[in-house]
């Protein structure tokens, strides 16, 4: 018996030089070292030349070390977006861009300076400027390559800075163009400070954690009350959580519509001025003793053990106080006046603190009065200032008391948790005059700065604000805080927070829910803050009239300014001619020169002006803006608020939010915590095909996480799709399309099923990507990647591929069913190869110079697939959905034969089925992959191995097959031709 004939070389079997194994960590430097050599943003933009123009306007990062998995999962969804946008083929540019100014940088200059034992304030000013700028710049090369190596693709060529000299000089035109239409005044209000970095700062630049404070209850004797002459002689009782500010207080609030009692102690002989209100004097009897009392009959059981606790509690059990003292009311304290409990340090200590009314004042913690100082609380402020009281600027910019200050000169600093705290001097030197009733801890949410993390206070310090609610009409504005006049434009214009909330409405927020984030915050904000007292950064290049007290507003003056920082940047107004800038008809010495820097946020909210207005035109604005859900108080905000100031709408038409990159577990990353997942690390071992495969497919519009069982999960999806391409690429080796091309109505109706997937694939794509299909999924990519994936795996290689690859190895090249096979092979091979373009864009490349290598071409050159929309075919749908179902339902049946060895394939399988759909000639032993499909009796599939033997080259078992190893009729007819 001689040996079966090996059949082998005939069969038609797929060949590529395409790798399973990626080797991306390798193989992505070389093809963005090539993109970069054939300048492929360069030519993209000649190509898409004169198209419709898709701008996303890149929030810009601080310059100031590596990428971290936030900045990668934020430039990867806009490149993501971007080239998406290309895709469809529009001109879609994408200009980088960074902070290079403020607090981020100069704190890193500073810490340098630290770790020599340097000085920051010895050294000129000039200098420090410039070392700030060589940082900024050094790490902004550091980031532009990291950001390039993500496959981040953009004009890394000319990036914009706001350190640049013409952002500079455009970022200083957008101020003066608040200060000529009156959007802007100098006024001294509390402002949010850090006594860290000695700046104040915006509410962007501030967190919030948990602390704990001391928690005190002072008493301030009362000398005058001409409305309730009784109140001579009592002590009002204030409660705290910051004893530092006692020693700025000014004045006592209280509640107009609040009831008060005076409540007599029988320790000291004092009578006490507190709200009525019995849960209020338990929580104060609570903070008496440092103990948490949630019932009186807690409280009552320690009243025998504490003599304070007994005088309180029997005044205020059952109420029964209120039956032999008179009850006050809120209006009856009207005129009253007190005095600060270190009065006999005379000075300031011995003016008068008068009693108040302020709406802000609540029986909801506390004792129903509220100690007023105006240098350290804008309510406090504002209350104070109808009655004529001025901050009196006690605390220093580094957070201690003034030198000449008569309590506790030269000492703090006042965010000391020691200094603070109940064995502090402030409570020390209270507890000695009598004044402090009770210290304990308290537990509660404090502002801290993001930067430093060192606690903030509230500091009333002289600083430049643009106003929200000012309307724009005739004459000259009076803001309520404001110490300045300044002109103002004509009209009867809305406020800026009416100008911003419409322009909020006007804009497409995604996801839809963010609407409310953004809306809330700024219906609530306060003025915006836009001074900095620091050295890096845009001056607040304005003069002001040393007698007026007016900034000067003179378009010629103003335009001077501007082309001296056109020439030198910032530094050109720390060295200025002032009187050159000033011209011949201002006189230098009646003015004044402000030396504030702006806010670092007024800078990034100026970048519309001079990227997407300077490189495209005065008026365009930003298609789209992308940052993660802090930027609604931060850039989303400023931009906003920047361009409703200058320009009376927003500077984006739509605006996505993304949330946060978490560790693998959900938590928040933290190099002290030791699970910061580091996103150069994946790229130099995995690729960053694979970083981008995990943000396409997280739902980002929420925090995500990243670990390695995610990764793990991000690298098979990618394997999946990368052996479609290949055996794609393979089976497409030799097609050439003149000559095997077949038309839509020469296919099978499995190819027409498959386009008609297509179609539906397709346009579930478009309406991911194309703002103009008004989809609710509108960039939302990860519904976008995980179509792409399910078709490749499910439809293609799990159903399509498995059926047709008898007919790719085994018919005839000439066959036309084999022809209309691989016609729609090339038809997918096209469509998905775009697809997936956006997503990953080094194999993308990879994929499509191995099937047509050019170097002058790239795959991101093409344009989205032309699909016909008459391939959509609901009959084909429903038929070969329930021909799917069935073909799972079989394998399913011939699993457990595969398991016990019984059959090694399901083309051994002969299958009898008690229900068939109409074929309408479909084979579908071919579709199940079977030896042969009966009908029997039933609703069950019953499997057995064939008897029929198997054919030596296709290794199907056929009836003319006489014995095992021959040619079946169709092998035997391919190997005769």
């Amino acid at each position: 018996m001689t040996d079966a004939p090996d059949y082998k070389s005939t069969v038609f079997l797929p060949v590529t030089d395409f790798p399973m194994k990626a080797g991306l960590a390798q193989k992505e430097p070389a093809i963005a070292a090539k993109w970069e050599a054939m300048d492929l943003y360069g030519k993209l933009r000649e190509k898409r030349a004169g198209r419709e123009r898709f701008i996303l306007h890149d929030g810009p990062p601080y310059a100031n070390g590596d990428i971290h998995m936030g900045h990668a999962m934020n430039k990867v969804l806009k490149d993501i977006i971007v080239r998406s946008q290309s895709l469809l083929g529009k001109d879609a540019p994408y200009v980088p861009g960074w902070d290079c100014h403020g607090l981020p940088i100069e704190w890193k200059i500073e810490e340098e300076y630290r770790k020599k034992k340097l000085n920051k304030d010895e050294v000129p000013a000039a200098e420090f400027r410039a070392q700030c700028r060589a940082y900024a710049d050094k790490w902004v090369g550091v980031q532009k390559d990291q950001f390039k190596r993500l496959g981040v693709m953009g004009d890394w060529a000319d990036p914009y800075l706001t350190m640049k000299f013409d952002a500079e000089a455009t970022i200083v035109g957008e101020l003066l163009k608040f200060a000529e239409s009156g959007q802007l005044y100098r006024g001294a209000k509390p402002v949010m400070w850090s006594p860290v970095e000695k700046t104040a700062l915006a509410e962007a630049e501030v967190e919030y954690e948990d602390v704990t404070s001391t928690q005190i209850d002072v008493a301030f004797e009362i000398v005058e009350a001409p409305n309730a002459p009784e109140l001579v002689g009592a002590h009002a009782v204030i409660w705290t959580t910051t004893p530092w500010t006692i020693p700025v207080n000014q004045a006592i609030a209280f509640g107009e519509d609040i009831e008060y009692v005076l409540v007599p102690s029988k320790t000291d002989g004092r009578q006490y001025l507190v709200a009525k209100d019995s849960a209020l004097i338990l929580s104060f009897v609570s903070r008496l003793t440092g103990k948490n009392f949630a019932r009186w009959a807690d409280a009552m059981a320690l009243a025998g053990e504490d003599e304070r606790v007994g005088d309180w509690l029997a005044c205020f059990a059952d109420n029964s106080f209120a039956k032999e003292q008179r009850v006050f009311k809120g209006t009856d304290l009207a005129g009253a006046i007190a005095r600060h409990p270190m009065h006999a340090l005379g000075g300031f200590f011995a003016k008068p603190r008068p009693l108040l009314p302020a709406d802000h004042v609540t029986t909801d913690a506390g004792t129903g009065l509220v100690h007023m100082a105006p240098d350290h609380g804008e309510e406090d402020f504002i209350a104070c200032k109808k009655l004529g009281i001025d901050p009196v600027f006690a605390v220093n910019d580094a957070g201690f008391y003034r030198d000449d200050w008569d309590w506790l000169p030269g000492q703090g600093s006042v965010i000391n948790t020691k200094f603070n705290g109940a064995e502090g001097p402030i409570c020390t030197d209270l507890r000695a005059v009598g004044a402090l009733l009770s210290a304990s801890d308290f537990r509660h949410s404090y502002p801290h700065s993001w930067r430093s993390k060192a606690r903030i206070i509230y500091r009333c310090t002289p600083q430049w604000f643009i106003p929200m609610d000012k309307p724009q009409e005739d004459g000259v504005a009076d803001v309520d805080g404001g110490v300045m006049p300044t002109p103002v434009v004509s009209g009867n214009g809305p406020t800026l927070r009416e100008i911003a909330v419409d322009a909020i409405e006007h804009t497409r927020w995604v996801p839809e829910r963010s609407t409310n984030r953004i809306r809330s915050m700024v219906e609530g904000r306060p003025d915006w803050v836009i001074s900095r007292q620091r050295a890096w950064g845009v001056p607040i290049a304005l003069y002001v009239h040393r007698k007026s007290g007016q900034y000067l507003v003179d378009p010629a003056v103003n335009a001077r300014i501007i082309d001296a920082f056109k020439g030198a940047g910032a530094d050109a107004w720390f060295g200025a001619d002032h009187q050159a800038l000033l011209g011949p008809d201002y006189d230098f010495n009646d003015y004044e020169v402000v030396n504030d820097i702006l806010d670092v946020w007024f800078d990034s909210g100026s970048t519309h002006s001079f990227v997407v207005e300077g490189r495209y035109g005065e008026g365009t604005r930003a298609d789209l803006y992308i940052e993660g859900s802090d930027q609604h108080r931060g850039w989303f905000q400023s931009s906003l608020l920047e361009s409703c100031g200058t320009r009376g709408q927003a500077p984006y038409k739509a605006v996505l939010t993304h949330g946060f990159a978490l560790d693998g577990t959900g938590k928040k990353m933290s190099k002290s915590l030791g699970n910061v997942v580091d996103p150069l690390k994946i790229m130099s071992e995995s690729g960053a095909d694979i970083l981008r495969v995990w943000v396409a497919s997280t739902d980002y519009f929420d925090d995500v996480r990243i670990g390695k069982e995610v990764l793990a999960g991000s690298s098979d999806a990618y394997r999946k799709l990368r052996n479609t391409f290949r055996y794609m690429l393979g089976a497409l080796s030799d097609y050439d399309e003149e000559t095997e091309a077949v038309s839509y109505a020469e296919m099978p109706e499995l190819e027409r099923y498959m386009l008609h997937r297509l179609a539906q694939l397709d346009a579930e794509l478009r309406a991911v990507v194309d703002k103009a299909a008004k989809s609710e999924n509108w960039l939302e990519f990860s519904r976008y990647t995980r179509a792409i994936f399910d078709f490749a795996n499910s439809d293609l290689s799990a159903f399509f591929f498995d059926i047709r690859k008898d007919c790719l190895y085994c018919d005839a090249k000439s066959d036309p069913k084999r022809r209309a096979y691989r016609t729609l092979l090339d038809t997918l091979f096209h469509a998905l190869v775009r697809y997936v373009a956006p997503i990953i864009p080094f194999t993308a490349e990879e994929v499509w110079q191995s099937r047509f290598p050019n170097e002058e071409e790239s795959v991101h050159f093409l344009e989205w697939p032309e699909v016909d929309r008459h391939w959509i075919n609901s009959h084909l749908n429903d038929k070969w959905g329930e021909l799917r179902s069935q073909r799972e339902q079989v394998n399913e049946a011939i699993e457990p034969f595969r398991r016990e060895k019984i059959i090694r394939s399901s083309l051994e399988a002969d299958v009898t089925m008690g229900e068939l759909l109409p074929s309408d000639g479909v084979d579908f032993a071919e579709v199940a992959i079977v030896a042969r499909v009966t009908m029997g009796v039933g609703d069950g599939i019953v499997v057995k191995p064939s008897d029929w033997h198997k054919c030596g080259r296709c290794w199907r078992k056929l009836p003319e097959v006489t014995e095992e190893g021959t040619l079946c009729d169709r092998c035997d007819e391919v190997l005769k031709a």
